[in-house]
């Protein structure tokens, strides 16, 4: 399966782009910039306000080619010709958040492509407090920044737990003692009235295909979302958002 404990470069830093972004991310003291990567075609006013802020962070500005900066930030029509590598705090190993004090509750992101619904997924489970959102490394939408625009720039701070393929997740979940959970639109019972274990780690399947079926074999039940309208099934990033905030539901009436 591979050292999950080791944390690459991709796993440490998101990328902003953009003038605006960009200097919003140097002024946020509780942001660690990396370093900022400047087009060379990027002359007067605007680079010195950006080498400005760079300097009074500590970060360093290194220079590349107006072509260099539109590969990495993968948006030519947006970048600016600046982009800016933030340090994600609490990203890690998947494999490192699996001891004494790992979180109860996990989602498992598996398949899902569109960047808008994996950045909407991050902020909504973020907002409602869990303890980890597993992005695979392969299969799901790259931690782009488009990616984090759609968090609105919540990804930054979100708990992002990384592995190989949502297969090692839910291998690594199982064997760590979680009860694993498919959200699918047939589920065996309701989202609502299933008893849940106290380590539960849910997967939200793709866009298209849904739930892989190397994942659905390891799952420990499905659970659905009732819907009394004539509607098939819900955006998989609104799905999250309702079952995000069941599972504060369920925490707020067990402490009351």
């Amino acid at each position: 399966m591979g050292d999950e404990s080791t944390v690459s470069p991709k796993d440490r830093f998101l990328t902003v782009y953009g003038r605006k972004p960009v200097l919003e991310a140097l002024g946020d003291p509780a942001l660690d910039v990396d370093k900022v990567i400047l087009a060379d075609t990027v002359r007067g006013p605007n680079a010195a306000e950006i080498q400005r802020a760079a300097k009074a962070a500590g970060v360093r500005v290194d220079r590349a080619s107006a072509h260099r900066v539109k590969v990495l930030a993968g948006n030519g029509k947006q970048d600016q010709g600046v982009l800016a590598d933030v340090v994600a705090p609490r990203m890690r190993p998947l494999a490192a958040a699996l001891g004494s004090r790992a979180p109860e509750r996990v989602l498992v992101l598996d398949g899902i492509t569109t960047p808008a619904n994996v950045g909407m997924i991050l902020r909504t489970a973020t907002a409602a407090g869990l303890g980890g959102i597993v992005v695979p490394r392969r299969g799901v939408a790259a931690l782009d920044p488009l990616v984090v625009k759609a968090s609105a720039g919540v990804a930054f701070r979100a708990p992002v737990l990384r592995c190989g393929t949502a297969r090692e997740a839910a291998e690594l979940l199982v064997e760590a003692g979680y009860g694993l959970y498919a959200l699918g639109a047939s589920g065996d019972g309701s989202l609502f009235d299933v008893d849940l274990p106290r380590r539960a780690a849910f997967v939200l399947g793709g866009e298209t295909n849904g739930v892989s079926a190397e994942v659905a074999e390891l799952v420990a039940g499905w659970v659905s979302i009732p819907m009394p309208g004539e509607v098939e099934s819900l955006n998989v990033s609104a799905a999250a958002a309702v079952l995000s905030f069941e599972i504060v539901r369920r925490a707020v009436t067990t402490r009351s």
